[in-house]
């Protein structure tokens, strides 16, 4: 197998497309389209995007202290991808394409509506980096369209038709290859089936009586 080196670089590919919308007391919120997002913390909830020093959005982030990640599903691509190549010094985003606002009880900043799942998040850190400066958000709460709740009150997130962006790309997501500990689990079902085979042939070994010390190999 042959391998070809390149220059340091960005592959860490895929990864999600999201809009970030952000708001400055007493004028129009905003979105910016975000690649570079992720989960830094389970507990408690935090999360990352990363931005550009010159973006519109940068400054109403750093002066409002907050922000919020809404999910990009098949019908919101366009969307997405137009919040990412026009700047909201020019234009009303949500206006321009449709968007509706999303007035929640966590923060002034509103959400977009038409996302399937809006994270709510408080700036607690930002690392100027380089290029990016990422700010760190606290959760604060987060809002699902109950439109994809099922009859057993879970949120069936596969079934929202998210997105994700790979090298200037994007791209629907794909078929469900298994869930976390799959392998495990398929390796214990072999195990199983060895040991009802053996149980029904008779090969199966007794286990030491309890008390009596095993030998050791």
């Amino acid at each position: 197998m042959g391998k070809q080196s390149w220059k340091a670089g960005n592959m860490l590919y895929p990864v999600p497309a999201v809009m970030v919308s952000c708001k400055r007391a007493g004028e129009k919120p905003n979105i910016i389209t975000v690649a570079w997002a992720g989960t830094v913390c389970s507990e408690p909830a935090m999360v990352s995007i990363s931005v550009r020093k010159e973006r519109y959005s940068h400054d109403i982030i750093t002066d409002s202290g907050e922000f919020v990640i809404n999910l990009v599903t098949e019908k919101l691509a366009g969307a997405c991808d137009w919040c990412g190549v026009r700047s909201g010094r020019d234009c009303d985003k949500f206006r321009e394409k449709k968007l509706t606002e999303y007035k929640s009880e966590f923060m002034d900043t509103p959400a977009i509506a038409e996302s399937p799942v809006n994270i709510y998040c408080k700036v607690v850190n930002i690392d100027r980096l380089g290029s990016h400066d990422m700010f760190i958000g606290k959760v604060m709460g987060v809002t699902v369209d109950d439109a994809y709740m099922d009859e057993k009150g879970r949120f069936a997130l596969e079934k929202c038709g998210l997105i994700a962006y790979s090298h200037g790309e994007y791209y629907a997501l794909g078929r469900k290859l298994g869930k976390f500990g799959f392998s495990v689990k398929k390796t214990a079902g072999r195990s199983k089936k060895k040991t009802a085979a053996g149980a029904v042939n008779g090969t199966v070994k007794k286990k030491a009586p309890t008390g009596k010390r095993k030998d050791k190999a």
